[in-house]
């Protein structure tokens, strides 16, 4: 991680860090909002970024953690945060069953299975699964977290524990892109063909890939029902996963910092403009056409490495 970037998300972290000092809860609401976002939207962009598979169904996964982590706090009294890695297990086993027989497709036909994957949970959720999902009620009485004895509640105490996994969650996947795996699962996103060349297993890396950002969805999906207190199948709709979507697009996929301002731009600028409702979607959709005609790679695109001449080895040499 270079300084200037090191030095960007600290800025940010301030920033954030000083929000409840001068905004209202309202705000500060956004702010959280804009970061469980940000949670789904990183998680995403591990799957469509980084190993560059188009995946359209992510809101499923998120609802899997946050139902998983609902019913073990109003069923078993589990704490909510202690449910969290549980919620991730689970949608990393849903993650991995659902792509294990779809991982060889490519482009639009992973794309149109995933969208359907999506609606499958959703439906099954609406019809009250298992007896255990409460139907298009959703489940009631969530507890709330607690943190060292302190039962969080307020807006401004919410932003500091979401905006602190997305400190830890940047932290991890900056190591992750600079890890074996990730150099690998961006040869597979460039070219599959010379990926498989190069000896990548690249059914097994787009399956990992998957099960990751599965995981880290379920996770986000924890949080957001401890924050929510209640759920139900409308929060985890094919729209849900389409914002996730825009926003890694928009941001830069494969680009961490660009993923992080896209969900400031695609979650939180609609709220500047809340007083034109009718308008505001109209502007955004226009915003959206535009960019992609100007600038598709996204705002913040993924920069490629850059090697000195002393990092590569001379002509003959051993790897």
């Amino acid at each position: 991680m270079s300084r200037r970037l090191l030095a960007g998300y600290l800025a940010v972290a301030v920033l954030i860090g000083c929000t409840p000092l001068f905004l209202d809860a309202y705000w500060v609401d956004v702010l959280c909002n804009v970061g469980l976002y940000a949670l789904l939207a990183l998680s995403l962009n591990l799957i469509l970024g980084d190993a560059g598979l188009f995946h359209m169904g992510h809101a499923a996964f998120y609802a899997v953690g946050a139902y998983t982590a609902a019913i073990l706090n109003t069923r078993l009294q589990l704490p909510i945060l202690w449910a969290l890695p549980i919620a991730g297990l689970a949608a990393a086993i849903f993650g991995a069953i659902v792509a294990r027989p779809v991982i060889h497709l490519r482009g639009d036909y992973l794309l149109i299975v995933t969208i359907g994957m999506g609606e499958i949970v959703r439906i099954a959720l609406v019809n009250d699964l298992g007896g255990l999902t409460g139907g298009s009620n959703g489940i009631f009485g969530i507890g709330r977290p607690s943190l060292f004895g302190w039962k969080l509640r307020r807006p401004d105490e919410f932003l500091y524990l979401i905006w602190g996994f997305v400190a830890l969650t940047v932290f991890l996947f900056h190591r992750l892109a600079q890890s074996r795996f990730g150099r690998a699962l961006n040869t597979l996103r460039e070219d599959e063909v010379a990926a498989e060349g190069s000896g990548v297993d690249t059914a097994r890396y787009k399956l990992m890939a998957f099960v990751m950002g599965a995981a880290w969805a379920g996770m986000t999906g924890s949080i957001y029902a401890a924050k929510m207190t209640i759920i139900s199948p409308e929060s985890f709709s094919f729209w849900e996963s389409v914002v996730v979507f825009v926003i890694v697009i928009l941001g830069g996929a494969g680009s961490i910092p660009g993923v992080i301002l896209g969900a400031f731009l695609v979650i939180g600028l609609p709220e500047i403009f809340r007083g034109l409702a009718s308008y505001r979607m109209l502007f955004f959709g226009l915003a959206l056409m535009v960019m992609m005609v100007v600038r598709p790679q996204g705002f913040l695109p993924l920069r490629p490495v850059r090697f000195r001449e002393a990092d590569v080895p001379p002509e003959g040499a051993a790897p």
